[in-house]
């Protein structure tokens, strides 16, 4: 199959202009390249509407009310009355003018590309059809379409007005009451933010933790925190059915009794969707669970891909990395390949739980001898002088053989900066017994990595 004659020939067409599409196209079009940008949806995508940012914004608003609420003890007495509509409000004024995106489109066509609104479909090894014609890419196309909300085939589930991410970050009024499903990243950040504005939460999680993926020390500091913020969690649930009457929400768990709540919160991961995008005219698989590329990010003949589509990690971080990557293959400049040995990640609850690399069981699955060491924040001299909210911890995963840092996760109330330490050394390879005579400025959160290698051989 094919597109026919193409109407109009350009350097690149970047299909989905989410981070990865947009740096890619920007940067492209910057460097003198013909660029069309292809979106759908606005300019930017998921993470500054509803992910990262907005998110972030409500995850401040909550933490500065729960600071005021330790505030007892430390430094006085304080008194402060939840207000969200200031927490709606600057949200909006962020996704400038209620999601609004034509401060990036114009960003865009400031660095000499072209703007597409509209669906585009590869028709062939370099052409694309969107909008009624086809466009021809002397050096190829980028795909950069991100995923969708992963909604899981619970009866009755389908017919009820459940939110996702988006809904919740939308919402301008708070439900006196939610249940959130999915127990990682995304659903416990939004669960801990709506308890602390006094909403009563619940966290309901399939698996038989919470943040499966991350250190079992993580998941039950987690879920005293969260306790202790009076969120109600259920691991190990079976979702057998959900209703709506109209008002509430009832989630059906097997033998346990049904939980009730005005709102349900979707948060059980993310999807790519291939569907209608025309891979298979370039020998690609419309069913596959994410778009194989190379380490210079290609996908086939004249074609790469970028971001979340790639299934390397639904991060922002990772987009713009493999944007980078594209774009020097693109404009023919040498440079490092992709690596994910040393990815990042955080979660933004409080404390923040941020990892690196393996987890002790990953490396053990991989076939490595490790030693790990642990150190807890409250233990350590900045966790004491802290005091209130200095839950955390600092876990170290070493493998014996080389004496290499293959893992890390930081937990606290910098859970998330004390990380970039441990991502320098994982990334650069960097042997332990340099790490143990490093010098550690006193007293700070990261020292506390300096215990941990301690109790590497306690």
């Amino acid at each position: 199959m094919n597109g026919g004659a193409a109407d109009t020939t350009v350097d690149v067409v970047v299909i989905g202009l989410g981070v990865a599409g947009e740096a890619v196209a920007g940067e492209l079009a910057s460097a003198g390249l013909d660029v069309v940008g292809v979106e759908s949806q606005l300019v930017g995508g998921e993470c500054p509407y509803w992910g990262c940012i907005p998110s972030k914004m409500m995850i401040r608003a909550a933490g500065l009310l729960a600071e005021s609420r330790r505030v007892e003890g430390l430094a006085g007495k304080a008194s402060v009355t939840p207000d969200w509509s200031q927490v709606a409000q600057r949200i909006r004024d962020e996704a400038t003018d209620d999601w609004n995106d034509q401060v990036a489109v114009d960003r865009f066509l400031g660095q000499g590309g072209h703007f597409v609104r509209g669906r585009a479909q590869l028709v062939g090894p370099g052409l694309v059809r969107v909008e009624g014609r086809t466009i021809a890419a002397r050096r190829g196309v980028v795909l950069g379409t991100g995923t969708v909300a992963s909604i899981p085939p619970v009866p009755g589930l389908a017919d009820t007005p459940y939110w996702t991410n988006r809904e919740a970050i939308e919402t301008t009024t708070l439900p006196d009451s939610l249940v959130v499903l999915g127990g990682g990243a995304i659903g416990l950040e939004l669960a801990q933010v709506f308890a602390r504005f006094g909403v009563t939460v619940s966290v309901v999680e399939v698996a038989e933790r919470l943040l499966a993926t991350e250190e079992p020390e993580a998941s039950a500091l987690m879920t005293d925190v969260l306790q202790d913020d009076g969120i109600n969690v259920v691991t190990g649930a079976n979702v057998d059915r959900i209703s709506h009457d109209g008002k509430r929400f009832e989630l059906h768990l097997g033998d346990a009794e049904p939980l009730s709540a005005e709102r349900l919160l979707v948060a059980t991961g993310r999807r790519v969707d291939l569907s209608g995008l025309g891979v298979d005219t370039v020998g690609l698989d419309p069913a596959a669970r994410a778009l194989p590329v190379d380490d210079r990010m290609r996908a086939g003949e004249k074609l790469w891909a970028v971001g979340d589509v790639t299934g390397h990690g639904a991060f922002t971080h990772i987009a713009t990395y493999q944007a980078k990557i594209a774009t020097r293959d693109i404009l023919g400049k040498t440079g490092p390949a992709a690596e994910y040995d040393a990815v990042p990640r955080v979660t933004f609850t409080d404390p923040e739980i941020g990892a690196v690399g393996l987890t002790e069981a990953q490396a053990r699955e991989r076939g490595l001898a490790v030693r790990t060491g642990v150190a807890h924040v409250p233990s350590s001299a900045r966790g004491w002088i802290h005091k209130a909210g200095n839950d955390g911890l600092i876990k170290l995963v070493v493998d014996s053989a080389t004496g290499l840092l293959v893992g890390a996760t930081s937990a606290g109330p910098a859970g998330g900066e004390v990380l970039g330490a441990l991502a320098v050394a994982v990334h650069g390879r960097v042997p332990v017994e340099r790490l143990r005579h490093m010098i550690y400025a006193y007293p700070t959160f990261h020292r506390g990595i300096e215990d941990a290698l301690r109790d590497l051989d306690a």
